[in-house]
């Protein structure tokens, strides 16, 4: 395969990630807040700024989703089972040994299998998750005359901040992930500019050299 930098992260991928980051960032710190964490807002004040971040960040994906699946850029977020072994090895062991990574990023997968898992199950399970229960929690008021509501709430409220606090562990995962292998700079850069090498197959040399209107760059 032949090795090629090229553009691999559209506009809006782009900014689709750091605006979610920032809007997490800002769910993560204002729950903290109604959790009594920290008093950097008041509860008011936390309260309006996580309802805002929440329903702005509930758009942004409306739209992210409605993206993926009009680009077919779902594709990338599908684990494959083939090289994940070699991808466990590499993080568990090889990476203490200054071992190379087995897997070579292409222009059509550009997660390894062990990534693409981990944003899958973050998109189907933990962002789902936290919806459902932070609406029912938004929305006690619809439905607090059903039998055992409080109980019910309770249960809402645990698995709310459960979901909040794995997707915290993704997030500190994701940003230690970035200081190993190659240079922090280089990790970076790629959602910044959009640029990356990538090892193109000759399938993939020929669809970028027709620069199609279809094409995901």
């Amino acid at each position: 395969m032949a090795t090629r930098r090229v553009k691999i992260f559209s506009l809006f991928e782009r900014f689709w990630h750091w605006s979610q980051m920032l809007l997490i960032v800002t769910l993560l710190i204002t729950g903290f807040g109604l959790h009594g964490f920290h008093d950097v807002f008041t509860f008011e004040e936390a309260v309006t700024l996580h309802t805002s971040a929440a329903f702005a960040l509930l758009l942004l994906w409306i739209f992210s989703i409605f993206w993926l699946f009009t680009t077919r850029t779902w594709r990338h977020f599908i684990p494959s089972a083939s090289g994940m072994w070699g991808v466990l090895r590499f993080y568990s062991y090889g990476i203490f040994k200054g071992e190379r990574h087995p897997y070579r990023k292409a222009y059509w997968r550009k997660h390894n299998p062990l990534q693409a898992l981990a944003y899958l199950m973050l998109k189907i399970v933990l962002f789902p998750a936290i919806w459902i229960t932070g609406l029912a929690y938004l929305f006690y008021f619809a439905w607090r005359d059903v039998p055992h509501a409080t109980q019910w709430l309770n249960g809402v409220a645990v698995v709310h901040t459960a979901a909040a606090f794995m997707i915290l562990a993704f997030v500190l995962i994701h940003v230690y992930m970035l200081t190993i292998g190659h240079s922090f700079r280089e990790h970076l850069m790629p959602m910044i500019n959009g640029f990356d090498e990538v090892d193109l197959s000759p399938e993939e040399e020929a669809y970028l050299s027709k620069d199609q209107p279809g094409d995901i760059r």
